[in-house]
C-alpha cells in the first residue's frame, strides 16, 4: 500500500527567465517532491515528534517532515523517493519503530 505522491511542479523552471530553481535567500529547491506517510508506534508527546523529524530530516534529499504523535504518521517530502531502510534507520535512532508507510 503505497502512498506516495507527486507534487505539483512550481510554475517556475530551471528554464526560466530567472535561470535557478533555488530560491536564492534560502537555499531550498521551489520544485515538486515526494510525499510519503509513514506510520510509526512510539510516539506521545511534541519532544516525540521533535525527536522522529530530526534524525529523519537528516536523511539526504528530505525536504520536510511532519511528525503526529496523536496518529502516529509520519509524513515527508523528499527531492527523491526514500527507501524504507533509511526511513527505519532514523526512527529507529530516535528511539521509536517505523510500522511501515501508511
Amino acid at each position: 500500500m503505497t502512498t506516495e505522491t507527486q507534487l505539483p511542479q512550481a510554475t517556475d523552471s530551471c528554464c526560466s527567465p530567472s535561470g535557478s530553481c533555488h530560491d536564492s535567500a534560502s537555499g531550498e529547491a521551489t520544485m515538486g517532491g515526494v510525499t510519503t506517510v509513514y506510520q510509526v508506534t512510539g510516539m506521545t508527546c511534541g519532544h516525540c515528534e521533535g525527536a522522529v523529524s530530526e534524525e529523519v530530516s537528516g536523511i539526504e534529499g528530505v525536504t520536510s517532515v511532519e511528525a503526529v504523535a496523536s496518529t502516529g504518521r509520519v509524513t515527508v517530502v523528499s527531492m527523491v523517493p526514500l527507501t524504507e531502510d533509511a526511513v527505519r534507520a532514523a526512527v529507529d535512532e530516535a528511539g521509536y519503530v517505523l510500522v511501515g508507510q501508511a
